[in-house]
């Protein structure tokens, strides 16, 4: 898939720096991915540096959100202009949840029953920090507090009870 190349200013919408993808790349963008709803996963790269993120749609317009991690201080580069190229990217990025996570939700019936109605969004929201742990004992102790919050007896991840 052919990665498309523009420059554009780094701007600001709240606290978040972003850069507008051209049109006609947008509309390719779109072709390639099928979609012209929803989060579309790209990647690229910003001044040479790869990465990869999800266009999205807010306030009407589709914005490729510029963290820190692709680009350095990028809060305090508000105007300057960057070298960027996108394109769709098909790779899978879904996260399985961390096996011992699974296995406390079979272990545990009635939190298994909450994580599933649960929104999509929550469900990941967990999934995914509790993969992102690095240590064993760090996975432990969050899976316990996962499944207390799942039970209704603690928060989690910043959240009260479900």
């Amino acid at each position: 898939m052919k990665a498309h190349k523009f420059k554009a200013e780094i701007e600001l919408i709240g606290i978040n720096p972003f850069v507008f993808v051209p049109e006609k790349i947008l509309k390719e963008i779109f072709r390639q991915s099928g979609k012209e709803k929803g989060h579309i996963p790209v990647c690229g790269s910003v001044n040479r540096k790869s990465y990869k993120q999800t266009l999205v749609k807010y306030s009407g317009d589709w914005r490729l959100y510029i963290n820190t991690t692709m680009l350095k201080d990028s809060p305090k580069r508000i105007g300057e202009v960057i070298e960027v190229t996108i394109r769709h990217d098909p790779e899978d990025r879904t996260i399985g949840p961390h096996p011992a996570f699974a296995k406390a939700l079979r272990d545990n019936k009635e939190a298994k029953k909450v994580f599933d109605s649960l929104p999509a969004s929550r469900q990941k929201e967990i999934v995914r920090y509790i993969s992102a742990l690095k240590t064993p004992e760090s996975v432990s102790k969050n899976i316990q507090r996962a499944i207390g919050f799942l039970t209704g007896n603690n928060r989690f991840v910043g959240r009260n009870k479900p």
